[in-house]
């Protein structure tokens, strides 16, 4: 497996883990997609990713079929190919589960999740007809440890590890490899840019600083050289998912703490 001569596709790569993927795989050689919902920010983006013979920055609102039936048709037009569909679009939604308003409930799973699998959907036919490819979902410890106030963002993370890793089984005759990255704290505006509600309390440990971008983007990397199925980043995550699944009520005791402290 190699990256040089690639094509590669990034949903939500204007800032953050998206533009991070999208500058490390670019310097590997592969030709590369960023997309975002608004354009300046991430033709700006593609302008810090460098080698602009060999990208392409595109609007794209993935909560919009049309929208990503486009832009796999300009991608396929101007690179013949798609090898590797990242969906990194998303964003936080913080409120409590009694006071959440259901609009924004609906609009975060319409971006996080539906806009996830209709993009599999669009891209999926493009990758069996090369008789290969790989997605790659960017979803979080979150997706394995409910969170207290991120709930909904959670659920989000619950259902897009569901669909990849039920993906994966049914692609694989197809040469289509699918990869869930799990990253847990990450240094970017992912707090400041959620939805927030009346209840905002944080369930955070108040000495962990988070894994850099470049870090999750690394992962990324490795996880589609090696095919893998899963990656959590970083590595220390394991076992707190783990010792969740074993005594989910020590955890929930040490959050139901935190978020005592905060209040």
């Amino acid at each position: 497996m190699q990256v040089s001569g690639k094509v590669v596709v990034i949903t939500g790569a204007s800032m953050g883990i998206g533009e991070a993927v999208a500058k490390l795989f670019a310097d590997r050689g592969a030709s590369v997609v960023l997309l975002s919902r608004d354009a300046e920010r991430v033709e700006a983006a593609r302008g810090r990713v460098g080698h602009t013979e060999r990208t392409l920055a595109l609007a794209c609102d993935v909560r919009n079929r049309e929208e990503i039936d486009r832009v796999v048709g300009l991608t396929l037009h101007h690179f013949q190919r798609i090898d590797v569909w990242i969906n990194n679009a998303g964003h936080g939604i913080l409120d409590s589960i009694a006071n959440v308003d259901m609009s924004a409930v609906r609009e975060t799973f319409e971006t996080n999740f539906f806009g996830a699998l209709e993009a599999m959907q669009a891209v999926i036919p493009v990758m069996k007809q090369q008789g290969s490819g790989a997605i790659i979902n960017i979803s979080s410890v979150a997706g394995h440890i409910p969170i207290p106030f991120h709930a909904v963002y959670s659920a989000t993370k619950f259902a897009m590890n569901a669909i990849g890793k039920a993906a994966r089984i049914e692609l694989l005759s197809s040469g289509i490899n699918v990869l869930t990255v799990c990253p847990g704290y990450v240094r970017t505006d992912f707090s400041k840019n959620a939805i927030k509600g009346r209840e905002q309390k944080q369930v955070r440990p108040a000495r962990v600083r988070g894994v850099t971008v470049e870090r999750v983007a690394n992962a990324v990397l490795q996880g589609y050289l090696r095919q893998k199925r899963e990656v959590v980043v970083p590595w220390f995550m394991h076992p707190v998912i783990k010792i969740y699944q074993l005594f989910p009520g020590l955890l929930e005791w040490a959050m139901v703490r935190m978020a005592r402290e905060r209040v």
